[in-house]
């Protein structure tokens, strides 16, 4: 699952994409959006996995024209839907119709379906997929008891009748406490037939109201309907969803300096909702490509503190006004108590190209190295037990200085001879590949590939 929200305007005037800098009244905004956009859905695409799928909250300015864009990038037939999501409450400062909601448009990387539908350079991908689809959503459990201890658990009682006349679904039924005679109401039927009602009422199916002398009622079990017709609601409830409004108090409480800088954040219920719905197990991978305050991040771990699962987020931001460091990351680590996890930010940077004096770039690209090994290994690089091996000094001092059971992260360049790699494996060091993929597009781009 991917997680995308616009972002923010914090009040710089470069074309990050700010709404102060790109008026209302600017004949080119709409253009200049979509521009803004292109670029980084495309690569977003790249990133999806091959069954995930991108959530993308917007409102109604730019909700038709976004919608052409992912049409184009992602494939209209793998849009899933557009939900509208009941954001805040309050309509005090709304005219004539209250604009109390955004959407969530969603694509899938590849839509399961009616494959006649695809175009042919899609077909032979689209049959070796299962494709990407909502899971059911699980009925409502707090609906279901068991107060009569029946050995199939927990169940509800639906009711018994069923809309139109179907005369042969029409017959008396006699409540055996009470002796009183029910038909179906007006303009309804019995939802069995007779035959079939007096197998249900042997078989413990059929209650007649909490205290046994009402109208027919239909026992339901839970565990038979845990999922069975089970759908997405298309339409995100407030109560359910959490509100803007909601959204902004978690992030007061744990960043009171953000009220300036975030008037409506997502609260953590709707990036909950989304993952229970969209991710086929515990370790899937979210990223949140336009970061903001860390609602994302937040909320993969409360998920995982909730059912045990071992989800990773993956959060970006251009870092504007510091909102990476004071903001985004500030809250991550000010709910370490509640939700311990490994967290750690990195920097990234433009590289200038090299004058024809300088060294080559594949050499240069390797100071950067030791974050590409932390990102790819989901650990900390500390000289210690783990080491970046980029020449055969530093081999010599890891191997001299470390004792045992550390690793060592070497690219296929470095040659281990026989004598230090019977070393190595006695001291149960392990010595780890840096793949040569981390800079392929950039050394491909100037030569050097």
């Amino acid at each position: 699952m991917r997680v995308l929200d616009p972002p923010y305007n914090t009040g710089n005037k470069d074309f990050i994409y700010d709404d102060n800098f790109v008026g209302t009244d600017d004949g080119y905004r709409h253009s200049k959006w979509l521009s803004f956009m292109n670029e980084r859905l495309k690569i977003a695409r790249k990133l999806l996995s091959e069954d995930g799928a991108i959530f993308i909250n917007i409102d109604d300015n730019e909700h038709a024209q976004l919608k052409l864009l992912c049409d184009d990038v992602f494939g209209e037939e793998n849009f899933l839907t557009s939900i509208p999501w009941h954001n805040r409450t309050s309509k005090q400062n709304d005219t004539d119709i209250s604009i109390n909601h955004e959407y969530i448009i969603v694509y899938a990387k590849y839509k399961r379906g009616d494959n006649r539908r695809l175009k042919d350079s899609n077909r032979y991908k689209w049959e070796q997929l299962k494709g990407f689809t909502f899971l059911p959503k699980e009925t409502d459990k707090t609906k279901f008891s068991n107060p009569d201890n029946d050995p199939r658990g927990l169940w509800k009682a639906d009711p018994f009748d069923a809309p139109n006349v179907r005369p042969n679904l029409t017959y008396p039924i006699v409540n055996p406490n009470t002796g009183v005679q029910h038909l179906p109401p007006r303009g309804r039927h019995w939802r069995i037939s007779q035959d079939k009602f007096a197998s249900a009422l042997a078989d413990n199916r059929i209650v007649f109201g909490k205290n046994g002398k009402g109208r027919p009622q239909l026992k339901v079990f839970y565990d038979e309907v845990k999922f069975k017709g089970a759908v997405v609601d298309t339409w995100f409830d407030s109560h359910i969803f959490g509100t803007s409004t909601e959204g902004k108090k978690e992030l007061l409480k744990l960043l009171p300096e953000a009220k300036s800088i975030f008037s409506t954040p997502k609260p953590t219920k709707l990036y909950i909702e989304l993952m229970k719905i969209s991710l086929k197990n515990t370790d899937g991978i979210v990223l949140d490509f336009f970061a903001g305050s860390g609602t994302t991040g937040h909320a993969v771990m409360e998920l995982n503190k909730e059912d045990g699962g071992n989800r990773k987020y993956i959060l970006c931001t251009n870092n504007e006004n510091n909102i990476c460091e004071e903001i985004t990351y500030q809250r991550l680590k000010n709910i370490q108590k509640d939700l311990p996890h490994n967290l750690k930010y990195y920097k990234t940077e433009f590289i200038p190209k090299l004058s024809e004096d300088e060294e080559i770039l594949s050499s240069k690209l390797l100071d950067y190295i030791k974050e590409m090994v932390e990102l790819e290994n989901m650990c900390e690089i500390d000289g210690e037990k783990r080491r970046i091996i980029l020449s055969d000094e530093d081999l010599k001092i890891a191997h001299s200085e470390m004792k045992e059971s550390g690793d060592l992260y070497s690219p296929s360049f470095i040659l281990i001879n026989k004598e230090i790699k019977d070393s190595i494996e006695e001291r149960k060091l392990e010595v780890v590949t840096i793949p040569d993929y981390y800079f392929t597009e950039e050394l491909r781009e100037v030569n050097e590939l």
